[in-house]
């Protein structure tokens, strides 16, 4: 996962002897916190890129002039819905089953949220937010027998609750549906999580010492020892990273945006320690980057009691951590030397696992994929836990490529699940 808010080094600046980067990587250099944003947009629209899963392109727009659906060149059908603070949902008068595109007109004066719900529970089968004022945007769905309805949320103004439309006499099964979680309900989850990352700055605290009193007595071999268990503690408590603060970068940064690279005074933490460690650093050099790495640490177990967590964000974190794993360890970007990025891959996937268990009571009855959910986890524990041999783990540039491709489709599969976790657990207005 990538460590701290300057994120990832771009490829260019990689050090020698870095891991090779694989399609995965992005030519572009990103920073942590510009794939936070991103990752943020990406989850707000997840349940309507799920909801139109297998849909296909869309290209084409238009419907007859009564709202009826017109034959797209695509295949699918579209319908014109209108979004007003007057009303909403007027157009969709002749409904129908399956896959199909509506196209949101927003005639108001102010932009919106639009919802595609079921009126009795509140399920929301697909959503679009910041619909501008005179903009059209698509929604696709599909749909299967039941009752469905619009419901429009303009911007400092009340929810609007379209006209009921009934589908029957379908074979065709409805997409996902949302039922709308509350922050209320996330605080509860959150609250537990935060109390287990307390524990784990305690039990960082203290491998963190090891490493230190390691390098003060000019154990090198001891302090290369001591760096991994110490630094896997950190990359478990990858949900917590956005309540961290500049401690993020302090604990875990790399050298992404720094100008002197490895040997730039704001290259800290836990990388800069590993670099040092591998790459023939004296104990006298490194005694300085790893008393600073301890004190930073300290300091987080400290001011940890009086952080607290967004509720709103505890379920796109459960998505972020592995797809930051995916984009930033399986490419080797974050490694330093340790040849470690597999090690930290499995330790992501611990803290996921940790996170879905407090979410567990919201999702098990919101997601009819959770229990596939947990044999993708277990899926990917499998391939990981073959690469650590007795705590010596291979480096990504020696995997065999037919075991390189095994983990990025595992990983990358189960990142696609997590995505419904952060769609499902987005906070919603509903008035």
């Amino acid at each position: 996962m990538p460590e701290s808010a300057r994120g990832a080094e771009a490829d260019a600046d990689a050090e020698p002897g870095a891991a090779p980067t694989s399609a995965l990587t992005s030519s572009t250099p990103e920073t942590r916190s510009d794939h936070r944003r991103r990752t943020v947009l990406l989850a707000a629209g997840a349940l309507v890129a799920v909801a139109a899963l297998g849909a296909g392109v869309l290209t084409a727009r238009g419907s007859g002039s009564d709202g009826r659906a017109a034959a797209a060149a695509g295949g699918l059908p579209h319908t014109a819905v209108e979004v007003a603070t007057s009303g909403c949902g007027s157009g969709w008068t002749h409904p129908q089953a399956g896959h199909q595109v509506f196209e949101l007109h927003n005639t108001s004066s102010t932009a919106a949220e639009v919802y595609l719900t079921d009126p009795k529970t509140g399920a929301v089968y697909g959503e679009v937010e910041g619909l501008a004022p005179g903009t059209v945007r698509p929604l696709g769905v599909t749909l299967g027998n039941g009752s469905y309805a619009f419901k429009c949320l303009p911007d400092d103004a009340d929810a609007v609750t379209g006209p009921t439309v009934r589908i029957s006499g379908s074979k065709v099964k409805s997409g996902p549906a949302a039922t709308p979680i509350t922050q209320q309900e996330l605080i509860p989850p959150t609250l537990a999580y935060q109390k287990w990352i307390q524990a784990r700055t305690v039990e960082l605290a203290h491998k963190t010492d090891v490493l230190r009193a390691a390098v003060d007595r000019g154990d090198l071999a001891a302090a290369r020892r001591a760096w991994l268990p110490a630094h896997l503690v950190y990359e478990r408590m990858g949900a917590a990273y956005g309540t961290f603060g500049d401690s993020d970068g302090a604990i875990n940064g790399t050298t992404a945006g720094l100008a002197g690279g490895v040997h730039d005074a704001g290259f800290t933490g836990f990388h800069r320690v590993e670099y040092g460690l591998w790459h023939g650093e004296s104990a006298s050099g490194l005694r300085g980057p790893a008393d600073q790495l301890a004190k930073d640490v300290h300091a987080l177990e400290s001011s940890w009691p009086s952080q607290r967590m967004d509720p709103a964000d505890t379920g796109l974190r459960a998505h972020e951590i592995l797809e930051n794993t995916v984009q930033f360890e399986l490419t080797g970007r974050t490694d330093y030397g340790s040849g470690t990025n597999l090690a930290t891959a499995r330790a992501n996937l611990d803290g996921t696992r940790v996170l879905l268990g407090y979410l567990r009571p919201l999702l098990k009855t919101r997601d009819a994929g959770f229990a596939e959910l947990g044999d993708w986890m277990d899926r990917a524990q499998h391939t990981l836990d073959g690469l650590d041999h007795s705590g010596k783990w291979t480096p990504l540039p020696q995997l065999p490529r037919p075991r390189r491709e095994k983990v990025d489709a595992d990983l990358g599969g189960l990142v696609e699940r997590l995505a419904d976790v952060a769609a499902l657990t987005d906070v919603r207005r509903t008035a």
